[in-house]
């Protein structure tokens, strides 16, 4: 895949990568910065768009952007690519269709135990007290 040739609504921006660093550190811009508004996408229904903005509004801007980034590679390409699979990752989780969850009771057996093990405890707590005489 041509990283270059992905959809208009992607932009990249790179810059110098922070932390400690090499020679090579302060002249070479490789942190990839990928942008991608999920609300100006062309690419999205009403309905995706909707399920977006609500699954992932703690990691989207005001504008409704996502801005993802990478940089523990050492070269541009290889933290672009490492990005455009951090988002790929990121839209699929979002859209995926969790189960819903099926209430359930204890059964019959697990009550009378749960009772039964408060009926002994019961009994050598009241062990503990004064006898009245």
């Amino acid at each position: 895949m041509d990283p270059s040739s992905l959809h208009p609504d992607l932009s990249f921006q790179f810059a110098r990568s922070g932390g400690a660093g090499g020679q090579n550190v302060n002249k070479v811009a490789t942190k990839a910065e990928l942008r991608f508004s999920v609300r100006d996408s062309g690419l999205l229904t009403d309905e995706q768009r909707t399920q977006l903005l609500e699954k992932l509004a703690n990691k989207l801007t005001n504008e409704g952007e996502l801005v993802l980034t990478h940089q523990t590679e050492r070269t541009q390409l290889a933290n672009k690519e490492k990005v455009i699979r951090k988002f790929d990752r990121l839209i699929a989780k979002a859209f995926e269709i969790q189960k819903p969850r099926k209430a359930s009771k204890p059964s019959k057996a697990a009550v009378a135990e749960r009772l039964d093990q408060k009926k002994r405890r019961a009994d050598i707590k009241s062990a503990r007290r004064k006898v009245d005489e």
